[in-house]
C-alpha cells in the first residue's frame, strides 16, 4: 500500500483529514516524494484554518494539492526514531540495521498513537488488531521496571506500537492514570477513564553521565520556572525512571482534548533529521504564524540563552515545538527536553546556531538587531524580558544546589550562567 489516511482528533473524534501517497517507490523512505490532499468535507468545513484544525500552520486547510520532493515533514515527525525504532523493527521482523527501506512500514505501523493530535489511521488499525487486555500498575512498579510489568510489555506486544511513539533515543513509555489510581499504557485506556498522562522515561544503560542527565531533568525543570520560561508543570523522577507530565493533553468540559504540537522542523520546513534550520529561520516563522509574535519571539530568545547557560546543547528541531489550539491560538509549546546535555558521553554539539552572530561570546545587542529588523518587532520589550532574567540567572549561580543541582553540575555550569547574565546585563 503507498497511501495512507491522516487523521485529526477533534471534538472528541478522530476524522479522515487528508490522505498522502507516494510518488515513488518506497524504498527511498522518508525521502520518496509525495502528495499529499485535504479531503473536500474537511476544506468545506474549516477553510484557511491553520490553527489545531491543520495538518500544520504551514499547511492551512484548503484544496490546493501539497507536493514535496520527500513525505511532508508533519508526517516524518511521527516515524519512529531512535530507541523506539529499534523495538518497532524486532516487533516487525525487520532487521535492526534496516533504514530508508523500513521507513514506510514502520509509519503505518507505528503512527497509530503519537504525540499530538495527528495520527495514520492504517497504523491505528495495526495497533487495534493487536490490542490485548489493559492492565494497571502502580508508579513504583513502572519505575523499577518489574518483572511483571516488563513481562506484560513484551507478552502483549505493547512496548513500541502504542506506547513509545515517542522520538529519542531514551526508552519511553506513553502512560495514562485512571481514576484507580494506576498507570495504565496510554493506547489501551479509554480517552473518557483517563485522569493523567505522561511520558515515562528510563534510564538506559550503566553510563553515569547518562544518568546523571536523568537525575537533573527534574530540577532543570524548575529552574526554567523560575528563570520565568513556559513550563508546564514540575517532573519527578522515581528510581530511573522519570514521570514527565504530557502538555500535549488537556480536559475541557468533561472530555480529552488533543492539542496540535508542530516541531520546529515542520514549521521551517526542514525534512529528514540531519538538517536543522538557524535560529534566524525560526524567529522569521514564529513571527509569521504565532498569536502573539512579540511574546514568542521573546521566548525562543529566552530559551537559547537558557539552553547556552546551562548547557543543555541537543537543541535540534525536534526539541522545540509549537502548539496550537482550536480558536486561533498558536504559540510555543512549554519547555521539554531541557537537561545537561553537555555530559552526554557522545559530546554532541550545539546544533541551531545564529546565522552570522555565533560566537562563544554571543553578541545579544546585535541578535535583537538582526531578529528585530527581520521580524519587523520594537526592540523595548525584547530587551527588558531579557534583562528579567538577569536576577534569576543570578539566583542559580548562587545557591544551584538549592535548585536541586548536583555540586558538580553547579561548579560546572556557574561560570557560564555568569557570563550569560553580564551579557544581557549590557544590553541596551
Amino acid at each position: 500500500m503507498n497511501e495512507c489516511t491522516i487523521q485529526l482528533f477533534a471534538a472528541g473524534a478522530w476524522h479522515d483529514v487528508a490522505n498522502t501517497a507516494l510518488l515513488g517507490e518506497a524504498k527511498s523512505g522518508w525521502r520518496t516524494p509525495t502528495y499529499t490532499g485535504y479531503a473536500v468535507e474537511w476544506v468545506l468545513e474549516h477553510a484557511g484554518k491553520r490553527d489545531a484544525w491543520a495538518l500544520g500552520s504551514q499547511h492551512p486547510v484548503s484544496l490546493a494539492p501539497m507536493k514535496f520532493d520527500h513525505w511532508p515533514v508533519f508526517l516524518i515527525d511521527m516515524l519512529p526514531q531512535g530507541y523506539g525504532r529499534g523495538e518497532l523493527l524486532r516487533q516487525l521482523g525487520l532487521p535492526e540495521t534496516a533504514e530508508a527501506a523500513a521507513d514506510w512500514p514502520l509509519l503505518l505501523a507505528g503512527a497509530g498513537n503519537p504525540i499530538g493530535h495527528l495520527r495514520v489511521k492504517e497504523a491505528a488499525h495495526w495497533l487495534q488488531e493487536r490490542g490485548g487486555p489493559a492492565r494497571g500498575f502502580s508508579d513504583e512498579t513502572v519505575a523499577e521496571r518489574s518483572e511483571d510489568f516488563m513481562h506484560y510489555l513484551s507478552l502483549n506486544g505493547f512496548f513500541v506500537a502504542g506506547s513509545s511513539g515517542v522520538q529519542g533515543e531514551w526508552p519511553k513509555i506513553l502512560m495514562t492514570r485512571a481514576e484507580d489510581g494506576l498507570l495504565y499504557l496510554d493506547h489501551t485506556l479509554p480517552d473518557d477513564e483517563g485522569v493523567e498522562h505522561f511520558i515515562v522515561k528510563f534510564g538506559r544503560g550503566p553510563n553515569e553521565q547518562l544518568a546523571t542527565i536523568l537525575r537533573q531533568e527534574a530540577p532543570y525543570m524548575a529552574i526554567a520556572a523560575h528563570l520565568g520560561l513556559r513550563v508546564y508543570a514540575p517532573l519527578t523522577l522515581r528510581e530511573r525512571a522519570l514521570f514527565i507530565p504530557r502538555f500535549d493533553r488537556v480536559r475541557a468540559d468533561g472530555r480529552l482534548v488533543r492539542l496540535a504540537q508542530e516541531s520546529l522542523a515542520a514549521l521551517t520546513g526542514r525534512a529528514g533529521f540531519g538538517v536543522v534550520p538557524s535560529h534566524d529561520d525560526a524567529c522569521v516563522k514564529l513571527a509569521e504564524v504565532c498569536s502573539d509574535p512579540q511574546a514568542e519571539v521573546l521566548e525562543y530568545l529566552r530559551r537559547d540563552i537558557a539552553n547556552i547557560a546551562f548547557g543543555n546543547k541537543d537543541n535540534h528541531a525536534r526539541n522545540t515545538a509549537i502548539q496550537r489550539d482550536f480558536h486561533g491560538g498558536i504559540r510555543l509549546s512549554p519547555v521539554f527536553d531541557f537537561a545537561p546535555m553537555y555530559l552526554h558521553p557522545d559530546g554532541l554539539a550545539r546544533r541551531i546556531r545564529w546565522t552570522s552572530k555565533e560566537q562563544p561570546t554571543r553578541d545579544w545587542n546585535a541578535i535583537l538587531d538582526g531578529v528585530c529588523e527581520t521580524c519587523n518587532l520594537p526592540r523595548g520589550p525584547l530587551v527588558a524580558g531579557l534583562q528579567a532574567m538577569v536576577a534569576p540567572l543570578l539566583d542559580v549561580a548562587r545557591d544551584g544546589v538549592a535548585f536541586g543541582l548536583e555540586p558538580a553540575v553547579h561548579q560546572h555550569l556557574t561560570p557560564g550562567i555568569m557570563a550569560q547574565a553580564r551579557a544581557l546585563e549590557a544590553l541596551h
